[in-house]
């Protein structure tokens, strides 16, 4: 066979592109994984900007896109940035192996998808393996999200997309069963149901190894606020111990290797503000399978506010969870709930943290008790463990009896914490308060989960632990002048200052009008 001039000339460039370049770390970020080469000795290797190079520095080796400069590296060095300097980790002044690599596979496929095509599982497979292995620039990633945003996705790549992401971390397998899971598709403040639901399934006999997220844009996440009791951080053999052991355990996800492609894809899709459907499901989906969930309830919250306004979307996207769980070996149940208001009163870790206790021992939130009875109780059903229309009875009798709160205790104890005086008023809070008042006579029409987040990050949550919001009122609740409407709490008079001032600005004068509407009586 006759090769074309173009094939052996890359396959010259192929064979001679192996240097030994010395490490020169750059302490910036570049916002993925570059290097930077001087441009002179680059173009005498026939070496340009946005080539891939493979980098191998002792067992480690990455791939990176090429930069150049005439002045910022010397001939003989690579810079590294901040990114590729922590993957690679090199002695400063040693040496690395530098190649050439190919052009990805995965580029085809990606034009394929903005053509419209539908990819099969290995196209998948491979788009994910080269996302892994650092073999796309953000530009190609995002271009593969754009076209699942623009072009859809049908089952097959949801399902395709879901087993490409859990093969990329650790499974996690207890040998156990019925193991249970849930997930909330998000956006209500407050509403810490996880942290009631998991001790629920675990003293009724069931295996929950929860994994939850931190905060993003909310006043705290599962993570945060269970952190405000004990350690989040474990590894994955002392989780299926753990588990094993007493049922449960409510860990940080971030912290493990489960379904860990899923990290880089949200890293696409959120400076973008994508979130493509098949995607979404792709990504809560791919975590479910990881910990080995048979059974699972997704909450999905519908109002203002919130990421679902439209009962209609609400709907299709259950159908959807329920008929892709399915294909994945999930038995899935979606609940479409109410979140127009804040569930419970505390908003930031350790005020929530407060709420949940307090509904363990009986009392605290009625709202709170009620949706995790019911989501805990339909989880129950879902799993067998009880018959059709007896979960939530079944769930109450587990706080009422005081099961849920000994569990967990234990749960606390086993990741690191000391629950033999804990209860809802232990959970120190932040020692700085301001009240807002009611002005005028009214009734409380709605409570913007949005706005109400954003004030408790500013009086410090949810880094400060006992910073946030508490609230006086509830939807529905009527009021008069001078009752008091929410404390602001903060751990610095500094923040708190911050809080009030949001407080008094236009943005704050909406937030009474709106936030806490105040209807005439």
């Amino acid at each position: 066979m006759i090769k074309s001039d173009y094939k052996m000339a890359k396959e010259k460039v192929f064979a001679l592109k192996k240097l030994s370049l010395r490490a020169q770390h750059l302490d910036l970020m570049a916002g993925g994984t570059i290097v930077l080469l001087n441009a002179q000795q680059a173009n005498q290797n026939d070496i340009y900007t946005g080539y891939r190079i493979i980098l191998r520095s002792g067992r480690r080796s990455i791939t990176a896109m090429v930069d150049l400069t005439n002045d910022m590296v010397q001939p003989g060095a690579i810079g590294l940035f901040h990114e590729a300097w922590s993957e690679l980790k090199p002695e400063k002044g040693g040496m690395i192996e530098v190649e050439l690599t190919s052009r990805p596979e995965s580029i085809e496929y990606i034009k394929n998808k903005l053509d419209g095509k539908e990819l099969d599982p290995h196209q998948i497979q491979t788009i994910i393996g080269e996302v892994m292995q650092n073999r796309l620039s953000e530009g190609e990633m995002s271009a593969y999200m754009t076209s699942c945003y623009i072009r859809g996705m049908s089952d097959n790549e949801v399902v395709g997309l879901t087993n490409a992401i859990v093969h990329t971390g650790d499974r996690f397998d207890l040998k156990r069963s019925p193991v249970l899971d849930k997930h909330c598709i998000g956006g209500v403040a407050g509403n810490r149901t996880t942290m009631v639901i998991v001790p629920i399934m675990a003293a009724a006999g069931c295996y929950m190894p929860k994994t939850s997220s931190r905060a993003i844009t909310s006043a705290a996440g599962t993570a945060d606020t269970m952190e405000t009791l004990c350690q989040v951080t474990l590894p994955i053999d002392e989780m299926v111990a753990q588990v094993r052991k007493i049922g449960a355990c409510i860990v940080w996800g971030g912290a493990i290797n489960l379904a860990s492609a899923d990290d880089k894809l949200i890293k696409i899709r959120n400076p973008l503000s994508l979130d493509p459907k098949g995607v979404l499901l792709a990504s809560i989906l791919a975590k479910k399978k990881s910990v080995g969930a048979q059974y699972c309830i997704i909450d999905i919250p519908v109002g203002r506010g919130v990421k679902i306004q439209d009962v209609h979307e609400a709907r299709n996207l259950a159908k959807d969870f329920i008929n892709i769980g399915k294909r994945l070996g999930i038995q899935i149940e979606a609940l479409i709930t109410n979140g127009e208001n804040p569930i419970g009163r505390g908003i930031g870790p350790a005020l929530e943290c407060r709420d949940v206790l307090a509904v363990l021992e009986g009392s605290g939130p009625v709202d709170l008790r009620d949706k995790s009875c019911q989501m805990a109780g339909t989880l129950m059903e879902l799993a067998g463990k009880c018959k059709k229309g007896e979960g939530h009875a079944i769930a109450q009798r587990m706080i009422d009896s005081k099961k849920a709160l000994a569990k967990f205790k234990q749960i606390v104890d086993a990741q690191g914490g000391d629950s033999r005086k804990l209860n809802a008023h232990s959970v120190p809070i932040g020692s700085h308060r301001f009240t807002l008042k009611a002005e005028r006579p009214g009734r409380i029409s709605h409570l913007d989960s949005k706005m109400l987040s954003r004030l408790a990050r500013a009086a410090g949550a949810p880094s400060d632990r006992g910073a946030g919001v508490y609230l006086h009122c509830n939807h529905g609740d009527v009021v008069r002048p001078g009752d008091p409407l929410l404390d602001l709490y903060s751990e610095s008079e500094s923040k708190l200052d911050l809080a009030i001032k949001v407080l008094k600005t236009y943005e704050a004068v909406e937030l009474e009008k709106v936030v806490l509407d105040s209807l005439r009586e």
